[in-house]
């Protein structure tokens, strides 16, 4: 007579199951991230990511419903990943100042800051305009984006015992973000130009400036900074 599966076993087998399927899907995702970085979104098709995956067009349909589902989760992972390394960067500082410099280092500096990173970003900003989801995927990236830079910032405001309503966190978090996308995309296009950490320093003294305060030290802000910072 067979004997009964221990207690508690089928469980166990589910949640095999759960962690192995997601493991797969995020294989799938690679390969297509793999495409599209390499060929562009046209050439990543369900038989290419297949291939490239090594398995049928069937599995993949078992993960996602069409091409276009593939895209936006392979977009989504893209955004979450920028966001991820640079917190997990900040994770472990010791004070509100050096969270948020740490922040702003991560990324200008590798690994966020990458060619590849831009190639593909670039080619999914470009379906934006004309797909609604690829448009709310963008949103959901930058309102995440904004919203850390929002609650490091408010840490740092207390801080240095200045203002820190979420009106005046949220401001200067656009104002942060613009700064740091416009080095991201001179970083990645012309890393030459750029040796050592100087674009992550020239980010540091642009924050600065917008905020009236010295991420680099301790002491009170001089007023000269506070006054560029309009307070």
């Amino acid at each position: 007579m067979p004997k009964p599966d221990p207690a508690g076993s089928h469980t166990t087998r589910r949640r095999f199951r759960r962690v192995e399927q997601h493991v797969r899907k995020q294989d799938l995702i690679r390969a297509t991230l793999d495409c599209v970085a390499e060929k562009g979104l046209q050439a990543a098709t369900v038989r290419e990511v297949a291939v490239r995956a090594g398995v049928t067009n069937g599995l993949i349909r078992h993960y996602f419903a069409c091409k276009d589902q593939m895209i936006y989760e392979a977009y989504r992972v893209t955004m979450q990943e920028m966001i991820v390394m640079a917190r997990s960067a900040a994770s472990a500082a010791q004070s509100p100042r050096d969270r948020l410099r740490i922040f702003i280092e991560a990324n200008l500096t590798e690994p966020v800051l990458d060619i590849r990173r831009l190639t593909l970003w670039a080619s999914f900003i470009s379906r934006i305009h004309v797909d609604v989801t690829m448009a709310e995927i963008h949103r959901e990236g930058y309102l995440g984006y904004c919203r850390e830079f929002e609650a490091m910032l408010g840490d740092v405001l207390r801080e240095a015992g200045r203002a820190s309503s979420p009106d005046l966190c949220r401001r200067y978090a656009i104002k942060l973000n613009a700064i740091i996308d416009g080095l991201w995309l001179e970083g990645c296009l012309a890393s030459e130009l750029f040796q050592g950490d100087a674009l992550a320093a020239i980010g540091i003294e642009a924050a600065e400036a917008v905020l009236g305060l010295s991420l680099r030290e301790k002491l009170v802000e001089p007023q000269r900074l506070r006054a560029v910072a309009g307070e």
